[in-house]
């Protein structure tokens, strides 16, 4: 029991660090990183708590050290994904379908090496979206999505090798259509405007950054700064906005709360 009671306090010291690594504003993977798994510390933290409210014994110093810091771990990773439950009022509100105003879209990451591309195309003629935006996809992906160019004729295509090649599919006509790169010079995004079929507008922003990883960007610095430019520039625009694709982010870290 003793070894068990160690190993519970040592648990809860790692996950404090842990809890505590994301305030250091660090940019590099290592730190970002645990920005992603709040759901899962917090559900470690409840599992902590109760184990240890049932090991430890009832008073002593380093019973109440623990419980209290497993209390205070949980409590703030909680905070963190509280608005993103069903506890929290819902920010985007329901409105009635218009069948002019509306907008549906399909968007995939692909994954490069995937090769069952039959299978998306059997997805999209039967959702039969107005717009489809396709992420991770190389000159492959594209020669495989010729049968949607009768019924999408508006298109913006960047087949890239690098697990960063995008392309959009559209039946809706595209206005001031732009492929940028933001942040690094082989890492595109997409951004036009849609006519829809009652005349309006939506501006649209198809992204795609490099997460900060081992594998991928050290630290999450042009990710990050993607992110906000695109979300200053949607706070600025005229027109409904849409931001789609593959954001490679949570929706409770600190960046996403600053794009929003």
């Amino acid at each position: 029991m003793e070894a068990l009671r160690i190993t519970v306090c040592v648990l809860t010291v790692i996950m404090t660090l842990l809890t505590l690594l994301p305030l250091s504003r660090n940019q590099h993977w290592w730190v970002r990183v645990w920005d992603f798994p709040r759901l899962q510390m917090a559900s470690l933290c409840l599992l902590f708590l109760l184990t240890e409210l049932y090991i430890l014994p009832f008073g002593g110093v380093l019973s109440t050290i623990t419980i209290v810091l497993t209390v205070a771990c949980m409590l703030y990773q909680s905070w963190w994904i509280l608005p993103y439950t069903r506890l929290h009022p819902v920010q985007v509100k329901k409105v009635a379908p218009n069948g002019h105003s509306r907008i549906k879209i399909i968007n995939s990451n692909v994954l490069t090496t995937n090769r069952q591309a039959g299978k998306l195309l059997s997805l999209i003629q039967q959702n039969k979206p107005d717009i489809v935006v396709l992420l991770e996809t190389d000159q492959w992906w594209e020669d495989q999505m010729a049968p949607l160019e009768p019924d999408y004729p508006h298109s913006l295509r960047c087949p890239l090798d690098n697990l960063y090649g995008m392309h959009v599919y559209s039946r809706l006509p595209l206005h001031d259509a732009q492929i940028q790169y933001l942040v690094a010079d082989d890492i595109p995004s997409m951004h036009f405007r849609a006519e829809l079929a009652s005349g309006e507008q939506v501006v649209l922003h198809c992204l795609h950054p490099m997460p900060p990883s081992p594998t991928e960007a050290d630290e999450s610095t042009d990710r990050d700064g993607e992110l906000i430019a695109v979300g200053h520039t949607a706070a600025k625009a005229t027109y409904p906005t849409i931001v789609t694709g593959d954001l490679n982010d949570v929706a409770w870290s600190r960046t996403t709360r600053l794009f929003m």
